[in-house]
């Protein structure tokens, strides 16, 4: 106890220096972890499918799963857990995520690995719906908003970076090794999080089930998480199956495809970027060409797919307009909630978040659906521009309604 203390003094003197607690690199350090874990398994899908005998659609699944896990663990379990201690509650979180991860490493089967997914799903629900808030807590009012970029920052290193090296681990070491080393990283989130996260976490203004229901009553909201969910799930048509696809049709090798992996991370985190600066004036607008555009560029991708130089330079304009749209689409829904539901702008955030996984449990498991049929791996990209069509035609609805309310 007196250890503890001891670091939560230092890392109050620290945060007097620098403006800054360590506090918040614990959260970025588990945000790496759980960013990696999520979407480390879309390089991994031939590995998978290989070692257990199953097909790749089937190991799809892993993808749509993990993703339905994280839709629940966002909205129900945060609201379930909303009294609980928040230390408390971030450190069995990370807990939950290192068994979840611990016993896919050792899974016999497949259905043991789903489950292990579907649990390590729940527990990223939950992190990511309060680790805005704790990161937030820690720090003076006026920079609040660093504070949750640096805790997201984890998420956009474990795209670019992690999902990478994972990949190249499981491909040369085998894909238990991939998830050991994620259990790794989730025990050291831990560690720091006892030692550096304070005691005296105020808990935060936690939805109750009730509210969210009334947020699920807006009809400019529905649209806006429908938005959501169909230009997500367009994206992971695709990106769920992207290993297989450059591997079967482009013609890479397996450690080409890791290389790959890295230039679509770096495209996301520019995407990312870039879109948020763009949708800052108008959401609506930005969304409505962002999802126009990266259709056309799905399109291509069906055409470009057989070129090893044409097809990386689509999956870049891919990977960077397929999160470009995130940021306008979380600042849209808190602003329609602001306008038209004030005090649920938390609750609306918490089920985009949660409607970005139905999206990829969508997508994914639409995605797996194709490659088994007699349309095969290639249609996946034209299929996925589909999905952008569809939400374009949502967002120029959503426009029209936009415009009846001011």
């Amino acid at each position: 106890m007196n250890f503890q203390k001891e670091i939560q003094i230092n890392t109050e003197a620290q945060t007097a220096k620098r403006g800054l607690p360590v506090a918040l690199w614990a959260l970025t350090i588990s945000a790496f972890g759980i960013g990696t874990t999520e979407f480390v398994i879309v390089g991994l899908l031939p590995t998978v499918a290989s070692d257990l005998g199953i097909t790749i659609p089937s190991a799809g699944l892993l993808v749509s799963l993990y993703a339905i896990g994280v839709a629940i663990g966002a909205p129900i379990l945060t609201a379930l857990t909303g009294k609980m201690p928040r230390k408390m509650l971030l450190v069995s979180i990370m807990l939950l995520f290192v068994i979840g991860n611990g016993l896919a490493s050792i899974a016999p089967s497949f259905i043991t690995l789903v489950l292990a997914r579907i649990l390590t799903g729940l527990a990223h629900g939950v992190y990511f719906s309060i680790g805005s808030t704790i990161a937030a807590s820690l720090v003076p009012e006026e920079k609040r908003a660093t504070a949750i970029s640096i805790m997201f920052a984890g998420l956009t290193l474990a795209i670019v970076t992690g999902v990478p090296l994972g990949t190249f681990i499981g491909q040369h070491f085998g894909w238990r090794a991939t998830f050991i080393g994620v259990s790794i990283l989730g025990v050291i989130g831990l560690i720091a999080s006892l030692l550096l996260v304070p005691k005296n976490l105020k808990n935060g203004k936690t939805a109750s089930l009730k509210s969210q229901f009334k947020v699920l009553g807006n009809r400019r909201l529905i649209f806006a998480f429908l938005m959501t969910a169909m230009g997500y799930g367009g994206t992971f048509v695709v990106f769920t199956y992207l290993s297989p696809i450059l591997q079967k049709i482009t013609g890479f090798q397996e450690s080409t495809v890791t290389f790959i992996l890295l230039i679509y991370g770096i495209a996301i985190a520019l995407g990312n970027l870039i879109g948020g600066k763009v949708a800052n004036k108008n959401p609506l607008n930005a969304l409505l060409w962002m999802f126009a555009v990266q259709g056309l560029v799905l399109l291509a991708f069906y055409f470009t797919v057989n070129s090893p130089v044409f097809s990386i330079i689509t999956l870049f304009l891919l990977g960077a307009l397929s999160f470009a749209s995130v940021p306008g689409l979380q600042l849209l829904v808190v602003q329609i909630a602001e306008k038209e539901l004030p005090g649920t702008e938390d609750v609306a955030s918490g089920i985009n978040i949660a409607a970005f996984n139905i999206g990829i449990a969508i997508g994914s498991y639409a995605g797996g659906m194709i490659v088994t049929s007699s349309l095969g791996l290639a249609s996946t990209p034209w299929i996925g521009a589909l999905f952008l069509l569809v939400t374009v035609l949502i967002t120029i609805y959503s426009i029209r309604l936009s415009k009846k309310n001011i």
